[in-house]
């Protein structure tokens, strides 16, 4: 009788070959679907943390808050001032919305604001989003200036328990 026609090898091997097999589409889908936890430059992000807390001390400085929502249907985005400071100048025309994915950075979208009123700002959705995010408001326009911003409002929101949530400075 041929070998693979042989109780005692199947019996043996074929344990071994499924797991092998097993493992191989473990790793494939561990390699396709890895999260971005972390980020490549941790040092540079480390050493800008002092930088952002300023933008945040500022915003606490000039009382600024802000309420942000979200019609996912028509893929709007609405911010509005409760406050405005008495220097209009520090909110300008258009804003940034930095929308940020807490596990993939290839989902992570800027949304511009534009002014349409008033203290209120309107902008449209890229992609809708799902689930939790953190967000993150500039007063500048391009995502590479976020870094020069005189202040800075952060929040999170849950898609799936709202869609609306408040944006305030990160420091007590």
């Amino acid at each position: 009788m041929p070998w693979y026609r042989q109780f005692w090898f199947w019996f043996v091997f074929g344990p071994l070959i499924f797991i092998i097999i097993l493992c191989g589409f473990t790793v494939s889908i561990a390699l396709n679907n890895a999260d971005d936890v972390i980020i490549d430059n941790y040092y540079k992000e480390g050493r800008m943390i002092n930088q952002t807390l300023d933008q945040d001390k500022r915003a606490k400085a000039l009382g600024l808050s802000a309420e942000l929502r979200f019609d996912l249907e028509s893929g709007e985005v609405i911010l509005r001032f409760p406050h405005i400071p008495d220097d209009a100048s520090l909110i300008p025309e258009q804003l940034l919305l930095f929308m940020s994915h807490p596990v993939k950075a290839s989902r992570d979208q800027p949304i511009q604001l534009r002014a349409m009123g008033a203290g209120q700002y309107h902008g449209e959705l890229a992609i809708r989003p799902e689930y939790a995010w953190y967000l993150t408001l500039y007063p500048v326009v391009e995502l590479a200036q976020r870094n020069q911003a005189d202040w800075s409002l952060s929040g999170e929101i849950n898609f799936s328990k709202g869609e609306s949530t408040l944006l305030q400075p990160r420091v007590n």
